[in-house]
């Protein structure tokens, strides 16, 4: 049999998805498993964005042009602007999801065995981009202890070599949930314009900034225009997960001149898609308010009940719906199997990700998960519920810690 590629091997598993045939063997026994391992919301989507789809009358499903369809670009512009950030149409591209405009950042803007510097625990995914293209990440540590706040300026600077050509952040962050100030922003601005390195930010989770707090864009920080690649996506924001668009944006003309061609190969982002989008800027401002208010709610459930939990903490996340909590438990990959495996209360179990999956250092994350608050509020009761239940029963607890 022909061997396997390099890239092949080295792609790692998804965390998120890796359980999944075990919640379905649990199901088949009857066991209802509550999904804290996704970041799907059960929100609907906007019901203009659906009566948009089911009314569009089009004889022919063309291609689009490879950035994009210009009636959607020029609403995004109108979007940006009402969260105070400027573009234009030509500054943007549109992708097939937020996940490939991580990739064309990275096969744009670095040669393979470039490096980049992310902030772990980050969005798994990123490390099978890093390995599609060639590309080797560098982590620096951010602890649970403070949050997850951003890392010392220090680490950055000890984490850099003659490599290393970009930095990315995810803001408000998946896994974590943490929200970048504008003053820890302005700290990255200045390393990134005193080693000239790219700075990539995902910022799909912009609505999603708790407790007063706002969201403050890489694309308003002075000085490095031509450093800064903006990754964005529809799926969370409204809800549309499966629309699968996202859009690619960056002032430097160079950049999204080179993106253009690997848009080109790809020949288009999704027509209905691109339709669903640029509807989906017509969602009234109430949704987002109400939709906001939600996850505030779950956050706080989740929060608040883990960290009742003996020997059980949890920060309390600025932004996005995630939460990273750490257990009394001797490995999460285990713990997070089992409870799929052997467990139940009632009938009930939860479903959640291992952080190893979410770490590139070997052995971090081994007593966290990510819990994405993506379940109305009753579904959440009974999933900490059996949360607390399964630490109570689960072997491979950490003795003396619940």
């Amino acid at each position: 049999m022909p061997a396997i590629s390099q890239r092949g091997e080295a792609c790692p598993p998804s965390p998120i998805r890796k359980l999944v045939p075990y919640s379905d063997q649990a199901k088949k026994r009857g066991i209802q498993v509550y999904h804290l391992n996704i970041g799907q919301p059960d929100i609907e989507t906007p019901s203009n964005v659906m009566d948009k789809i089911r009314n569009t009358d089009i004889k022919v499903v063309e291609y689009s042009h490879s950035a994009g369809i210009l009636s959607y670009r020029k609403k995004l512009v109108e979007y940006y602007s009402r969260v105070g950030v400027t573009v234009t149409p030509e500054e943007m591209i549109v992708t097939t999801g937020g996940s490939e405009g991580i990739l064309f950042a990275l096969l744009t803007c670095l040669n393979p065995g470039d490096e980049i510097i992310i902030p772990e625990p980050f969005y798994a995914n990123y490390n099978g981009f890093a390995v599609a293209a060639g590309v080797v990440v560098k982590p620096i540590e951010s602890y649970i202890e403070n949050g997850f706040s951003l890392p010392p300026i220090s680490a950055f600077e000890e984490a850099i070599s003659p490599r290393t050509k970009a930095i990315m952040i995810c803001n408000p962050n998946n896994p974590t949930g943490y929200l970048y100030s504008r003053e820890e922003l302005e700290l990255l601005r200045d390393i990134v314009k005193k080693h000239d390195l790219y700075l990539f930010s995902d910022e799909v989770y912009r609505e999603f900034c708790y407790d007063g707090k706002n969201h403050y864009s890489v694309m308003n920080l002075e000085g490095i225009d031509q450093n800064v690649v903006l990754l964005d996506s529809i799926s969370k924001r409204y809800s549309a997960c499966g629309v699968r668009i996202g859009v690619m944006i960056s002032r430097n003309k160079t950049v999204m001149a080179t993106a253009m061609k690997f848009a080109q190969a790809r020949l288009s982002p999704p027509t209905f898609g691109q339709i669903a989008g640029e509807e989906a800027i017509n969602t009234p401002e109430s949704y987002l308010t109400n939709v906001l208010k939600e996850y505030l709610r779950r956050r706080n459930i989740v929060v608040e009940s883990i960290n009742k939990m003996e020997g059980c903490s949890c920060p309390l996340p600025g932004g996005a719906f995630y939460a990273v909590a750490r257990l009394p438990i001797d490995d999460s990959d285990k713990f997070c199997q089992w409870l799929l495996e052997d467990f139940n209360h009632q009938g009930q179990t939860v479903m959640l990700a291992p952080a190893t999956g979410f770490y590139a250092t070997p052995g971090r994350g081994k007593d966290e998960v990510r819990i994405s608050y993506v379940l109305k509020v009753d579904d959440l009761i009974h999933a900490m519920k059996c949360l607390e239940e399964g630490l109570k029963a689960y072997p491979g607890r950490k003795i003396g810690r619940i």
